[in-house]
């Protein structure tokens, strides 16, 4: 199975540069359009890229969690 997008949370402000700046991203799609974004696999973003995204919103995700959660995340 293949996937053409994927939503990713984001601090506001890159939230809205990274909207600017890329035709690929933006507002997601039932989401707080204010911290999420979704992101088209289809257009000329390099697998870098959308992996740092991915990694920047996995650590926003795991950081708004309870601190029980984040040490249970870091024991896996």
């Amino acid at each position: 199975m293949s996937f053409a997008f994927c939503n990713l949370k984001c601090d506001p402000e890159k939230a809205i540069t990274l909207r600017e700046g890329f035709y690929e991203i933006t507002p997601a799609w039932h989401m707080n359009k204010k911290h999420w974004n979704s992101v088209s696999f289809i257009g000329d973003l390099s697998d870098h890229q959308i992996e740092q995204w991915v990694k920047d919103s996995y650590n926003l995700v795991v950081k708004s969690m309870p601190k029980k959660l984040q040490l249970e995340l870091d024991e896996i």
